[in-house]
């Protein structure tokens, strides 16, 4: 994640930092260097953000009615938030989610082989693809979740409605 102020700061547009293009790509070694200031400084302080504000809703449907809420959060069955926060990075994020929200963290790790990420146009690029943001998940984390995403459509479907039950029963 990337502070918008800081951003701004720097002439930086931040919906383009957010897709997969060269623009991105000219400043992401720039962005991995700030963000691990950032944590140097204070472990907490992007976690604390992903929940503190969502820059999007996200929805969350339980199994009788209900739409779900706002800003990524919505109360479970025993009115306790529910808080949906994706593309942690590092063992410390998930350190300090386990250490904050205990049991009710549940890890997912989606994966693809180096094969299917190249039929999608990625590219290794040394000091960015092999730095902690990106592989620090690699090892160290005993996931609860395990998502396979290599092209199968209908097995893919079968994990994220597998997944989605688990999750719903947890409201």
């Amino acid at each position: 994640p990337a502070d918008p102020f800081s951003l701004q700061e720097h002439g930086l547009d931040f919906q383009r930092l957010l897709d997969a293009s060269a623009y991105k790509e000219t400043y992401r070694q720039d962005m991995i260097r700030w963000g691990e200031e950032k944590r140097r400084a204070d472990p907490g302080f992007f976690c604390r953000a992903a929940v503190e504000g969502a820059a999007q809703p996200v929805w969350v449907r339980g199994g009788e009615g209900g739409a779900g809420g706002v800003g990524g959060h919505r109360a479970g069955a025993d009115g306790a938030p529910t808080q949906v926060v994706s593309d942690t990075r590092r063992l410390s994020d998930v350190e300090w989610f386990r250490d904050v929200y205990r049991d009710a963290v549940q890890t997912v790790r989606v994966v693809a082989t180096e094969e299917t990420r190249k039929r999608r146009n990625w590219v290794f690029v040394a000091g960015v693809d092999d730095a902690e943001s990106e592989c620090g998940l690699d090892q160290g984390v005993a996931f609860d979740w395990v998502i396979t995403n290599d092209g199968d459509e209908r097995s893919l479907v079968e994990q994220l409605e597998t997944l989605l039950r688990s999750v719903r029963s947890r409201l």
